[in-house]
């Protein structure tokens, strides 16, 4: 698999990721009964946080993208998706890896939730994370990840 590169997204980004939202979550909205394009779009734009969302390159092209926010308690992880060129080849696992070995995450509890019977949840599970609750259209689920933070608050 080749390398992968994270950079920060921009308020130009949007419209591409709102895309390719439309396109990796069609098939389970659809199963769901709950697909409406423009609305899965608009979703997206008004969640959209450039700050705290990041680009998935690999070879310099787009190839997904990963929003990962803090919270009261830890972090966020939301609007994860990989073009389906790319899904089933380890990118979303390289990824996922990535952000939960960075030391300002250890300790910390990580939040998700991922649609009924979409594929993602396998990737969490793997992961370790575990199903707090669920509804007829989401499951939610934690990680408390292990380690402990190597930084020294107040120096």
């Amino acid at each position: 698999m080749k390398p992968f590169t994270l950079r920060q997204s921009q308020n130009s980004d949007v419209e591409t990721i709102a895309h390719l939202r439309a396109i990796v979550l069609r098939n389970d909205l659809t199963r769901l009964g709950r697909f409406d394009e423009e609305k899965v779009r608009q979703r997206f734009r008004d969640a959209f946080d450039s700050i705290h969302t990041w680009i998935i390159e690999i070879d310099s092209s787009f190839v997904g993208c990963v929003a990962f926010k803090p919270t009261f308690d830890g972090y966020l992880l939301e609007h994860f998706y990989i073009h389906p060129n790319y899904q089933g080849k380890g990118v979303g696992s390289q990824v996922l890896r990535n952000l939960l070995e960075q030391n300002d995450v250890k300790g910390k509890r990580v939040t998700l939730n991922v649609l009924q019977g979409s594929s993602a949840r396998r990737l969490y599970e793997r992961f370790g994370f575990k199903v707090e609750s669920e509804d007829p259209i989401d499951v939610y689920m934690s990680l408390i990840v292990e380690g402990h933070s190597k930084t020294v608050e107040g120096y």
